[in-house]
């Protein structure tokens, strides 16, 4: 099971339902989910930048020698951002040949092409018949339509085994059918009003602990063969295929999703690269240890305050990188696996 999926006790099956966000289930902390998936990427760089700035400016300040007397005395400014040239070109290039990778996959001979078509058509069709409806085109309409479909066929199952004689299997059906009712209403609450590009609809995805559902199908048609009836027994299997569909699906569009964060952050990086470049450039050519005197602003030599300030713009390019390769581990770290696997110790 992929990481933040599922969630069992510590005797197998003793705990058929689950919490129905990943949150819950990872056992995280609020602030912890929404600083790594959650806040836009942009806000996170402007949080990164703004606690650097600070940092530099305290220890500026306090630590002996303070950085005007070390600018007074040695050539800091001139070391600083002649590195900082030299870093700010090569992650450029780095970014950029990150960007051509990712778009390679989009490239290729016609017969590539083809096939990648054919592939999406079929499953397109496969979707059609499980759905018995038009698939949509919208990622999130399509993801939130398995989930209804999920949802309808957990609905069929319960009537079918609610007639069951044995007493053990009505109740294990009925907590199971009641987390799936709980999770779904969750997730397809989230996936309204979700549009891709933004990372709401793969978040609503993650909610979703389709794995979790499979093992526990697996575990009850194992454990309670004996008991079931073949329409039960088909229930059983229409569920599980609608909870299998939806793990390539969301595999398919968590693939979408990186492609296009990181063709947006190879050009926010292009972006922000040329004017810290230029503030380096600045700095090393103009700026240095008279050019603003013994001018100080709220008890700081003002010297401190645009040394710390063009530090701060120059790094921007990697706060950026940082902050979106943090969401895209984070997410690739909790859906290593497909299909019904637990990987996280805290969920087995």
């Amino acid at each position: 099971m992929s990481e933040g999926d599922g969630g069992g006790g510590d005797d197998e099956g003793s705990d058929i339902g689950t919490a129905n966000t990943m949150r819950g289930r990872a056992d995280e902390s609020r602030l912890k989910v929404r600083l790594l998936l959650q806040t836009n990427r942009l806000v996170v760089t402007g949080a990164f930048a703004l606690f650097i700035f600070a940092g530099f400016i305290a220890f500026s300040v306090f630590l002996a020698p303070s950085l005007d007397a070390e600018i007074t005395s040695s050539d800091t400014i001139e070391t600083i951002f002649s590195t900082m040239i030299s870093v700010l070109v090569t992650g450029t290039t780095l970014v950029i040949t990150i960007n051509q990778l990712v778009l390679s996959q989009e490239n290729g001979p016609l017969g590539d092409q083809r096939e990648r078509m054919s592939d999406a058509m079929d499953f397109r069709t496969y979707a059609k018949d499980l759905l018995g409806q038009s698939v949509p085109a919208d990622p999130s309409a399509f993801l939130q339509a398995l989930v209804r479909e999920t949802e309808r066929r957990s609905e069929v199952l319960d009537r079918l085994v609610a007639d069951s004689d044995d007493e053990e299997l009505r109740e294990q059906v009925t907590e199971f059918v009641d987390s799936i009712h709980g999770n779904a209403q969750e997730v397809e609450d989230e996936f309204d009003g979700a549009s891709f590009g933004t990372f709401d609809v793969l978040f609503a995805a993650l909610n979703f602990n389709y794995s979790w559902k499979i093992y526990q199908v697996e575990r009850i048609t194992g454990e309670f063969d004996d008991s079931l009836t073949d329409d039960q027994k088909r229930a059983f299997e229409d569920l599980r295929t609608s909870l299998s569909m939806f793990g390539p699906a969301r595999e398919h569009i968590k693939t979408l999703y990186f492609q296009w964060a990181l063709v947006n952050l190879s050009q926010y990086i292009l972006y922000v690269a040329v004017p810290a470049l230029l503030v380096a450039g600045v700095m090393l050519t103009f700026v240095g240890a008279e050019t603003f005197g013994s001018t100080q602003f709220l008890d700081v030599p003002v010297i401190t305050w645009v040394v710390s300030g063009a530090f701060t713009l120059t790094l921007i390019p990697f706060l950026l990188f940082t902050s979106y390769i943090l969401r895209i581990a984070t997410v690739a770290k909790r859906t290593l696996a497909i299909g019904p696997l637990i990987l996280r110790d805290s969920q087995r």
